[in-house]
């Protein structure tokens, strides 16, 4: 079996580690021949996973034909708003037999789609051979093999099955699933809500805000999964409570870290800088959630308010001040309520 992480940031390249510890022979793309390069001849990542060791056998190319050449497993490591054109890209390298798998957290803004949706649009390929992993994984801690779990979900069990053997290892556990709209909805929802408990962190707010804040975004996620037709057992596990608390906990989450600058005044220019030129993509997915959720008719309050500071100009104690005036009402978790 041979596999293909198709880009170079830093989730890409501790997956691509995870491939070959569990004993695949695999190769990154990444876009820039100097990275590569640097991959190849280093064995590190310079620019998204500074001081990690990767494997020798580990190989980089920036050939999209050469690191799609015969490749049973595709592994999807791009960020989710620039999917689309980078999958036009590729798609006449890929091997019709192959499995497709997206580590993207987003919902597409031009026509709200996740993103095995766009993949299954633009590649071709039937549902049954595209599948999502998702889970409480930040790359930096899966590249320093401290113990994680994760959910591979895909609607075909026995493919599900494969993928599961070809990414587990000592340090990584893979479960599987068949509910691909429950982990796709919670992982990109809880982008939006480590965003809020960012800016809550950087407003000063302790330990209750958070707590607060990451159980009425896990309802809100519940909600929109329930509209969608999502499986509520799916948010009780790893790609949702599990992805929820460890995205909005980490200091190495960079969702949290853009929005602890804002919490802390800083411009969304200043924020952006504070990633490292990596993507926050709750700072783009927040507001095709917010009109996913319309569509549906779901009410998501933290969402909207995280999409109102990013893109409308409002304050964060401006949010604050809107979340705490609304309402009261009882907490149901019996049917969907906001």
């Amino acid at each position: 079996m041979r596999a293909v992480v198709m880009g170079s940031g830093s989730w890409g390249t501790a997956t691509a580690k995870v491939l070959v510890d569990a004993g695949v022979e695999t190769t990154m793309w990444a876009r820039r021949p100097a990275l590569a390069e640097a991959i190849n001849t280093a064995h590190t990542n310079p620019d998204y996973l500074k001081g990690i060791a990767l494997p020798e056998s580990l190989r980089a190319t920036s050939s999209v034909p050469e690191a799609l050449s015969g490749a049973d497993i595709v592994v999807c490591a791009v960020p989710s708003q620039s999917l689309r054109a980078n999958l036009a890209e590729w798609r006449e390298h890929l091997r019709p037999t192959a499995s497709l798998v997206s580590l993207a957290k987003g919902v597409e803004t031009s026509t709200l789609m996740r993103m095995t949706e766009v993949i299954a649009e633009v590649s071709g390929f039937p549902a049954d051979q595209i599948a999502v992993l998702s889970g409480p994984n930040l790359a930096r801690e899966v590249a320093e093999q401290q113990p994680a779990a994760t959910v591979i979900a895909c609607p075909d069990e026995a493919r599900a099955t494969e993928l599961q053997a070809a990414f587990s290892t000592a340090y990584f556990r893979p479960y599987t699933n068949t509910d691909v709209v429950g982990c796709e909805i919670g992982g990109a929802v809880k982008n939006v809500i480590a965003l809020a408990c960012g800016m809550a962190g950087g407003m000063g707010f302790g330990m209750n805000t958070l707590a607060s804040i990451i159980t009425r975004g896990l309802a809100e996620t519940i909600r929109l999964g329930h509209a969608l037709g999502a499986q509520a057992e799916t948010f009780a596990g790893l790609a949702g409570v599990g992805d929820l608390v460890a995205t909005c906990s980490s200091p190495l989450s960079r969702n949290r870290t853009f929005g602890a600058k804002l919490g802390e005044g800083a411009t969304m220019e200043e924020a952006q800088a504070a990633t490292n030129g990596q993507v926050a993509e709750g700072v783009k997915s927040c507001v095709s959630v917010r009109a996913l959720a319309r569509e549906h008719g779901v009410e998501m309050p933290l969402t909207d308010a995280v999409a109102a500071v990013c893109h409308e100009g409002m304050s964060t104690g401006e949010a604050v001040s809107s979340l705490l005036g609304r309402s009261r009402k009882p907490e149901t978790y019996g049917r969907p309520t906001a």
